[in-house]
């Protein structure tokens, strides 16, 4: 299961269950995907095809969302929906 956190310019922002502890974030496009963390800050963990201007646009995403990324985490991996 993945669901999507939200999408915005053309990027979906969403989790994978039952993967690391580490609060994180999954990011696709039609260009790439990637994974930032969020703690202890955001950071890119892993990029695959994403240009450094797409990393920096997604980063700014983030870091506008990282209320609501939190919430949605907290929510779906702390509740044992997963």
């Amino acid at each position: 299961m993945s669901p999507t956190v939200f999408r915005e310019k053309g990027y979906r922002f969403f989790f994978f269950s039952r993967e690391e502890e580490r609060p994180h974030i999954h990011v696709v496009s039609a260009n790439g995907e990637s994974k930032f963390w969020m703690e202890p800050a955001i950071e890119v963990a892993k990029n695959y095809f994403h240009s450094a201007k797409q990393v920096k646009e997604i980063e700014q995403l983030i870091r506008e969302h990282q209320h609501d990324i939190i919430s949605a985490w907290n929510r779906h991996f702390r509740s044992g929906s997963y």
